[in-house]
This record gives structure tokens, C-alpha cells and sequence, in this order.
């Protein structure tokens, strides 16, 4: 219960730290709707902070820092290739009947998205790429085996709105003694962007496992800032998170969330 309080209170400053800084930044409103769009053209590095709880008997937790470096490549004059990495920093107590407390590296998801570099007929921005998946680095903290499959982003952004899609499948490869998964993620998000470059959103992050047949449904909204730290453009989130629905041991009720974004928008 700590650990969940903890975080909000983190949540809290973050947000109101934005606030102030907004007022006198005059941050980039393009810059900060870029950061809405997957594939935008642009180096960023999130520092996501999660927190679930209301695991097992609904005392287990769990802390997560996703470190999720953002890099495009061109590979033309009209296509980009947006590398997106997520590597997972876990903190976990009785999320694993009879593991008690785990630490440590989950899963790491590796996924290339070919993208063109303006976007199709109607405005439409998409990218579609492989995505792979590694054993997690530490047992119980994610699958054991190395996976595979196919990703996908599309997108429409205007007058301050995003509205997009991004999902993915992977399989397990190689997988033996019943260690096979298949697995589907699903991200639905609306966003809307002010001209003082606060992002408001919406999204579901929702996963269905169907090996055993179950989901995984929250609900994120988040407010951002984006100001200049040093000079730099920083985006500061903050958010909530509410579980529609979750597997028979998984989180349940509230969560929260906290990310420092860091760009490196081209010259």
C-alpha cells in the first residue's frame, strides 16, 4: 500500500512542478504533439514509472520502470525506420504464488517500424515492422523463452487531436514443456495538445493471452508538460490508471503512473 501512495505522491509533484514551469517555458506545442505520434521523426527516452497493486490476495505489488528509447532512421527519401525498445526494471512482492519478492530485468521488447516520412492519402500516419521479444533476465519476472511477430501503428493528428491505434502479436519460438505463448497487445489512445503544449490523453494498454484464454484491460489518463530544462526540451507525464479487468491474480482496482521524457528534437 505504501509503495502505491509513494508513487502518487511523486505522480503529484511531477505534475504540479509542469504547471509552473509551462507558464514562463513557451514550449513548442509541435514538438510536444510529435511526442503523441510513435513514429514521429524524433529521438525521445521515456522514463516511465509504474505502479500496480492488488495482486494474489491483494497485498502483492508492483513497481515498474520502463526505460524506452525512441530512435528513427532513414532508409530513403520517402521511408524512415523508428527503432522502439522497452526494457523493463521490475520491483515486485507476491505477484508469483510462492516467490515472495523479485527484482530485477523482465522481458525486453524490441520493435521496427517502416514508416513514410509524410504522412498517405487523408492525412494518415502508419508504420508496420517486426517486433521480437527476449527471455526476461530474471526468472519470474516474464516469459522464459525468446518471441516473434508483427507490429503495427496508424494515426491521424489534427488540430491539436491524435487519435491512432497501435497493436502487436508474438508467438513464442521455440518454445518447449509448455512454455509456448501467444500474445496479442491492443493500444487504442485519443490525445489532445494546447497551443501552451500540455497533452491530455487516453489509451488502454490491454494485452490477451490466448494460451489461458484471459485479459488485460486498463485505463490510462494522463496529463503532460513539455518545458525546457537547461535549454532542452523535457516532457514531464502524469497519470492514473484503472483495471477494467485483469486475470484471476493479476492487479486490480487503481495504479498510477509518472514519466520524464527526454528529446532530441534534429537541428
Amino acid at each position: 500500500m505504501s509503495a502505491r501512495w509513494g508513487l502518487i505522491t511523486v505522480v503529484s509533484g511531477v505534475l504540479a512542478a509542469a504547471s509552473v514551469s509551462a507558464q514562463s517555458s513557451g514550449a513548442d506545442s509541435d514538438l510536444a504533439k510529435q511526442l503523441s505520434n510513435p513514429v514521429a521523426n524524433l529521438i525521445s527516452v521515456p522514463l516511465q514509472f509504474n505502479t500496480n497493486t492488488g495482486y494474489l490476495d491483494g497485498e502483492g505489488y508492483q513497481n515498474l520502470l520502463n526505460v524506452q528509447p525512441v530512435i528513427p532512421f532513414a532508409i530513403s527519401e520517402d521511408w524512415n525506420v523508428i527503432s522502439r525498445t522497452i526494457v523493463p526494471f521490475i520491483d515486485q512482492d507476491g505477484v508469483v504464488p510462492g516467490a515472495g519478492h523479485q527484482q530485477g530485468i523482465g522481458s525486453i521488447t524490441q520493435s521496427f517500424f517502416f514508416s513514410p516520412k509524410a504522412p498517405t492519402v487523408g492525412g494518415l500516419i502508419w508504420g508496420v515492422g517486426p517486433v521480437i521479444t527476449t527471455p526476461a533476465l530474471q526468472e519470474g519476472l516474464g516469459a522464459d523463452e525468446w518471441g516473434a511477430g508483427a507490429t503495427v501503428v496508424g494515426l491521424k493528428q489534427s488540430h491539436g487531436w491524435t487519435i491512432g491505434f497501435l497493436g502487436n502479436h508474438v508467438w513464442s519460438v521455440g518454445a518447449e514443456n509448455g512454455q509456448e505463448f501467444s500474445q496479442s497487445f491492443l493500444q487504442p489512445f485519443i490525445s489532445y495538445t494546447t497551443p501552451k503544449a500540455t497533452t491530455f490523453g487516453i489509451n488502454t494498454e490491454s494485452t490477451y493471452n490466448w494460451i489461458s484464454e484471459e485479459w488485460s484491460v486498463p485505463i490510462n489518463l494522463t496529463v503532460a508538460q513539455l518545458v525546457k530544462v537547461g535549454g532542452r526540451p523535457v516532457s514531464f507525464t502524469a497519470g492514473i490508471r484503472y483495471w477494467v479487468d485483469s486475470p484471476q491474480y493479476g492487479p486490480q482496482d487503481w495504479g498510477a503512473r509518472a514519466v520524464v521524457t527526454y528529446l532530441f528534437p534534429k537541428a
